[in-house]
């Protein structure tokens, strides 16, 4: 790991092979970029801002890189109110959208040439949130062409304690010059697709049901959440079916039902699609689907796979 210094921020940077990884991992644990260089020309696979805020209050909201969402994704609702949350006791409590782990200071705990650890430090907005004894780790590796990133979530308490994390994946897309949304293709099976609904519940999406590929022009495909996976691999590039970029949720075959993907984009503009595997869908916590509970000494994990192989 190579540290350094980039306008006052504090960043770190990996060189293997045709990739390079930059993070900035004591601001939110946030993996910034991911650039390869190969004999055909430069590529970005993770899309990062030019002149981007990266200071510790501004760079959770960046439209860039990979944001960490813990302990909880998308908007969460507590009878009726927006951006809240009820623990098992009833007691209602704050929580922001997408969580709070992506605005939080983290500090290194492992660092090589081939991988970090780091740990959440929750600040007093954190713990109003989420007032309870747990470590949450993210363990990143890098290798040439692959990712592998795992979170770990100690609980430290004596109760069991709900968790439903995941991942805000920014691809640059299209990544050829000349080609446009239309050209390329995210196939995808899933049994179920869903809408998020103003008020905080799941409503069915039928206009995508029985379909496994999507061009990312598809005027349907913006916020929408697929669960019940046939596969844990979901893919996407150029129709040809070259340089094809994988996305693996989770260590099984067939992902728990629950296990949620999600696709947006701000607007037919933005040059990036995210494709953002999820422990669950938004607002877990209310509904209880793809929520999770870690008992009390235990580690529960979340790992997840991006691939250029």
């Amino acid at each position: 790991m190579q540290s350094y210094d980039e306008n006052g921020v504090p960043l770190e940077r990996w060189q293997i092979g045709a990739s390079t990884y930059e993070t900035c991992l004591t601001r939110g644990a946030r993996l910034l970029r991911w650039r390869l260089s190969l004999p055909t020309g430069d590529r970005e696979v993770l899309h990062w801002p030019a002149g981007a805020d990266c200071a510790p209050d501004k760079i959770g909201l960046v439209r860039g890189g990979n944001p960490i969402l813990f302990p909880f994704m998308g908007r969460n609702y507590a009878d009726g109110e927006k951006f809240a949350w009820k623990d098992a006791d009833g007691v209602k409590r704050p929580m922001p959208q997408h969580g709070f782990a992506r605005d939080c200071r983290f500090e290194i705990i492992e660092s090589s040439d081939r991988h970090a650890l780091v740990r959440l430090v929750p600040d007093e907005r954190a713990r109003a949130c989420y007032p309870f004894a747990y470590e949450f780790r993210i363990r990143y590796e890098f290798r040439e062409l692959f990712l592998r990133c795992t979170f770990e979530f100690e609980n430290l308490d004596s109760r069991p304690l709900p968790w439903c994390a995941g991942h805000h994946f920014y691809f640059t897309l299209p990544w050829h010059a000349g080609l446009s949304r239309r050209d390329y293709l995210l196939k995808i099976a899933s049994k179920k697709q869903w809408r998020h609904a103003a008020d905080g519940k799941l409503i069915p999406f039928g206009e995508l049901k029985g379909r496994t590929e999507f061009a990312f022009d598809d005027p349907h495909l913006p916020d929408c959440i697929f669960t019940n996976l046939k596969d844990a691999t979901v893919s996407f590039g150029p129709r040809s079916g070259e340089e094809n970029l994988t996305v693996k949720v989770g260590e099984e075959p067939i992902p728990d039902a629950w296990t949620t993907v999600v696709t947006w984009t701000p607007d037919a503009e933005a040059p990036f699609y995210c494709v953002e595997p999820w422990m669950g869908p938004p607002n877990s916590p209310e509904h209880k689907n793809g929520l999770r509970f870690a008992e009390p000494g235990r580690v529960e994990t979340f790992v997840t796979e991006v691939s250029l192989l």
